[in-house]
């Protein structure tokens, strides 16, 4: 089938961090926790809020676009409690059907973490060949959701770290499942943006929060072909470029949508992406709206044309910074 699109819009969140802590067992903070428990305490409560992600989300609804994806890290130490009370939290966003999630690090703070939020958040991560039911032997990632014109394929770098580190990992297993859902969503004509947390491009992030298999995931876009990487983990604005056998893909990270004013990073944000066109001449618009310096509003702050007449994807550099 051969998808021609009037329009398709989708935003873009990440790093939603719902706070506040919850309280925490002394065994829970017998393990990697006590670190990001005391992080948490000295550094990201300043600036994470749960008012700011809810201006963010109030105005992106009056966008009202047609599905919502989120990059992972929705809580901080994967506490039981946190994983369920961000389950109740997906559930006030809307349908699953209409919101797509992949785990963060933060998801997968410590050991069996990364299944308990899969199973808890489930419905929303779900692809089209996936089982109704959970089922923990079952390789998830990755996954595909067929919307519109655009196929959503999710891919999990979350994974269970020592102290101090917040690295993840792209498997071989997962990358050849991926090459093989990016060919037969291309041979759909369907416009195909893939989803991972960590950012899969080498500097991106420092060596302690790298994605372990950066080389694996290029490897699989420039084979399958891809048109769109979104990404999240390092709470900035970026725009990066992979090749592939069609061009440059542009590879797009988002700030944390809990950041409030006056931290080092930049301030909630989030991305709306517009879809027009057909296969070969695809037009895709990115709108960035923020939380602005007062932090009390949203407003549209940087807007860039990927696709389209006016834009020469192959003439970009392979990395740079969003304005």
């Amino acid at each position: 089938m051969r998808y021609v699109c009037d329009m398709f819009k989708f935003a873009h969140i990440s790093d939603i961090h719902l706070g506040p802590l919850p309280k925490l067992t002394l065994r829970e903070l017998f393990s990697k926790r006590i670190t990001g428990f005391v992080n948490w305490h000295r550094n990201r409560r300043k600036h994470l809020f749960v008012n700011t992600l809810d201006l963010l989300l109030s105005d992106l609804r009056t966008r009202e676009p047609d599905h919502l994806v989120i990059t992972g890290d929705l809580v901080n130490l994967a506490t039981g409690i946190e994983t369920r009370l961000a389950a109740e939290w997906l559930e006030t966003i809307g349908d699953p059907t209409d919101t797509t999630v992949v785990p963060g690090n933060h998801d997968a703070y410590v050991r069996g973490a990364h299944d308990r939020s899969v199973k808890a958040w489930y419905p929303f991560i779900i692809g089209d060949e996936g089982t109704r039911d959970w089922d923990d032997e079952t390789k998830v990632f990755p996954t595909i959701r067929r919307r519109g014109p655009v196929a959503i394929i999710g891919c999990s770098t979350s994974v269970a770290t020592p102290p101090f580190s917040a690295s993840g990992y792209f498997s071989p297993r997962q990358a050849r499942e991926t090459v093989n859902l990016l060919k037969k969503a291309g041979d759909e004509g369907l416009f195909r943006v893939v989803l991972i947390h960590h950012p899969p491009i080498h500097g991106a992030a420092s060596s302690h929060k790298r994605m372990i298999g950066i080389r694996r995931f290029a490897a699989a876009i420039s084979t399958g072909g891809a048109e769109l990487v979104l990404h999240g983990h390092t709470h900035l604005n970026t725009v990066y470029w992979l090749k592939s056998q069609n061009g440059q893909v542009p590879v797009v990270g988002i700030a944390s949508a809990s950041q409030g004013p006056g931290g080092h990073k930049p301030r909630a944000a989030y991305n709306l992406f517009t879809l027009s066109g057909e296969p070969g001449a695809w037009n895709l618009v990115c709108d960035r709206y923020g939380l602005t310096e007062p932090g009390d509003a949203v407003a549209l702050d940087h807007s860039h044309r990927f696709y389209g007449e006016a834009v020469r994807p192959m003439a970009v550099p392979e990395a740079a910074r969003m304005i």
